[in-house]
């Protein structure tokens, strides 16, 4: 495994990371991958220990990423990846301590593979920020939404024999050069390559890929009984008002951002997630959605 992941991805350059495994199974596999391509890596919670005696190994948790960030500015690394639990979704951050999201992991990846293979598709789930389609049509890509799950997000990447594909959440699904299934050890490699191909650090990368005003994953209760049913009268309301993509759930276009809401497919919960120019767009976006979800009596809106 370790020579297939290592085969076409030695480094240009030495590439310094902190490799935060949680005490999950990839740990040990991932150190060696990685050392084997070149880079130079500091391990944190590299032990499997299905107690998970430091932190819970969810890469989307911004305070399952601090002690990984904490040692990437004290030791200097350019990067800090971290695993989830079973090795399948990736999280980073660069030597600024930014957490570099699914989305924007998936901007970064796609632009040396459109750069070879201008025209084809990158395939994202319905979560992902606005900039990555952006991008990916700047660099030449065609962006394809999907319905969030990562064996949906698998099914499209195929359907559309893309290269590259992937969710918020950190799968992330490399045709291009590997076996278009969703390895975040391979993903950790293919990073800290990327970075070493070229003279900017993984920083200097993530300036340049526009900031924005976005809100994390937002899980509203509700029941199993109604989820759907309420999902598909915000469809309908929204839709009289706004552009919307209705590919999972209903994708709301406002004039300076968006909005999510889709039921999930597993618990009594209602997933939103907003993003706009500024805080106070977001703020205004948000109150408009839930201001409709709040007439259902068996959805449970946060407290303000």
């Amino acid at each position: 495994y370790i020579e297939r992941v290592s085969r076409d991805l030695s480094l240009s350059r030495p590439v310094k990371v902190v490799l935060d495994a949680g005490n999950g199974a990839g740990g040990p596999v991932a150190a060696r991958a990685l050392r084997a391509i070149g880079a130079e890596v500091d391990e944190l919670f590299c032990e499997p220990d299905g107690t998970y005696p430091n932190h819970h190994p969810d890469p989307t948790i911004p305070a399952n990423l601090e002690v990984l960030i904490a040692r990437v500015k004290e030791t200097g690394a350019e990067a800090g990846i971290a695993l989830d639990g079973d090795g399948d979704r990736i999280g980073a951050v660069d030597a600024t301590g930014r957490i570099i999201w699914g989305d924007e992991l998936l901007i970064l990846y796609a632009g040396p593979i459109l750069a070879r293979r201008p025209g084809e598709a990158i395939v994202f789930d319905v979560k992902c920020s606005n900039r990555l389609a952006e991008a990916v049509a700047a660099m030449g890509g065609r962006p394809v939404m999907s319905p969030t799950g990562h064996s949906l997000v698998r099914a499209r990447l195929v359907e559309e024999k893309a290269p590259l594909g992937g969710e918020l959440s950190g799968h992330i699904f490399f045709e291009d050069g590997y076996l278009g299934y969703d390895d975040a050890i391979f993903s950790a490699a293919r990073l800290a390559h990327l970075v070493s191909s070229g003279d900017e650090t993984l920083a200097e990368h993530m300036a340049r890929i526009p900031a924005s005003i976005s809100t994390p994953e937002l899980r509203i209760e509700s029941t199993d009984d109604d989820k759907f049913e309420i999902v598909q009268s915000l469809r309908a309301h929204f839709r009289e008002k706004y552009e919307t993509n209705e590919v999972d759930g209903v994708r709301i276009y406002f004039e300076r951002g968006w909005g999510l809401v889709r039921a999930s497919n597993t618990q009594p919960v209602i997933v939103c997630r907003f993003e706009a120019e500024d805080q106070a767009a977001l703020e205004a976006y948000r109150d408009e959605v839930f201001a409709r979800l709040g007439e259902f009596p068996s959805v449970k809106l946060p407290d303000a």
